[in-house]
């Protein structure tokens, strides 16, 4: 079975390109690279010990998009192709809505061009908002907050019509909260570009040294310690997710809609204090305002995809930080190509690359 990977360069689309592959599914990565790493790719091959093709590809490029899906015909797709910053949505509205809606409907344009009727949608946690109703199930109202959110239930609505329109077409969207950690290996992991704009990243950076100290976005929330409260989920576990989603969605047609979280909460002094052990040392952080966007809690209800997908996360929050930390000790100045090839451990090294087309 032939999976397209979009965003497949990216955190959580070159962890999922692990799991495919591992899992015996064939893999081809289409990403621009604004965001996502050559060198994602090439260590998610080597982790799996198998071959994915590669293709650099701009998925705004609607008569390029068309063709290259065209070409590779694949049984099924994996959107995660998408700009992902709450604030910096805030700053610049239109270049999310051009990239994370143009593209979707390339995609989905293609897609129906070239007979394949299977998406799997990487969605957000943030089409939920500021929401009284915590924790939030699959039916709480959608209310975002920011372009960003905006987007993703934008094109919820998309694949929902486009379902409605072709009942043979078959749509999840996976409503995912708060992504973290690394590949257990420490040879994958979060490599934002500049500055993070996540907590657990810049938690780490600061534990390395690349940056002064923690900036705590806010004290004065009602939450327990007054700092934000998010759902962090191990990225290997929502990769996991995925697979789930694919197996179910060969036997079940139209839209659907499934939470990925932990069904806990974490606040952000929470994470610094289990990177804190994770590392050994206390790290420097200080309060400062709000940031635009944020909202004070997102904690979701996960018992829908426990049912029907057979899903659950496994690992708990001081495994995430672990993982996180050890890929930054192995990688602290974010890829280096000797690390994350050559010296993958022997049980992870593989004679197969990746190829790019």
């Amino acid at each position: 079975m032939k999976i397209l990977v979009t965003g497949g360069a990216g955190f959580i689309g070159s962890h999922t390109v692990v799991e495919l592959l591992q899992s015996g599914y064939e893999v081809v990565v289409v990403d621009n690279l604004s965001i996502g790493k050559r060198e994602a790719v090439d260590a998610a091959c080597k982790i799996a010990g198998k071959e994915a093709e590669f293709i650099h590809l701009d998925l705004t490029d609607e008569q390029a998009t068309i063709s290259i899906i065209g070409k590779i015909k694949p049984d099924a797709v994996i959107h995660f192709a998408a700009y992902k910053s709450v604030p910096e949505s805030l700053s610049e509205p239109l270049t999310y809505y051009r990239n994370n809606m143009i593209s979707g409907i390339n995609i989905l344009q293609a897609m129906y061009k070239s007979s394949c009727k299977t998406m799997i949608f990487s969605s957000s946690a943030t089409v939920y908002g500021e929401n009284p109703n915590i924790p939030f199930d699959e039916d709480t109202p959608l209310n975002p907050v920011s372009p960003y959110g905006r987007t993703k239930s934008h094109y919820e609505a998309v694949l929902h019509d486009f379902c409605i329109a072709h009942k043979d077409f078959t749509a999840i969207a996976l409503r995912y909260f708060n992504p973290v950690g690394a590949h257990e290996s420490g040879f994958l992991g979060e490599d934002p570009l500049g500055v993070p704009g996540n907590l657990l990243p810049y938690v780490t950076q600061v534990a390395i040294g690349r940056r002064e100290k923690v900036f705590v976005y806010g004290n004065d929330y009602d939450t327990p310690d007054g700092t934000g409260i998010r759902d962090y989920l191990h990225v290997t576990d929502l990769a996991l997710g995925h697979l789930a989603a694919l197996d179910w969605a060969t036997d079940n047609q139209g839209f659907e809609v499934f939470n990925l979280g932990r069904g806990e909460g974490a606040s952000v002094l929470q994470i610094l204090r289990s990177v804190e052990k994770a590392c050994g040392r206390k790290l420097p952080y200080e309060i400062v305002s709000r940031r635009p966007g944020d909202v004070p809690a997102s904690v979701c209800k996960a018992e829908k995809a426990a049912t029907v997908l057979g899903w659950k996360a496994k690992m708990n929050i001081d495994k995430i930080c672990q993982d996180a930390w050890n890929w930054q000790k192995i990688n602290p100045e974010g890829f280096n190509p000797h690390y994350a090839v050559d010296g993958l451990p022997s049980t992870l090294t593989a004679q197969n690359g990746f190829k790019e087309k």
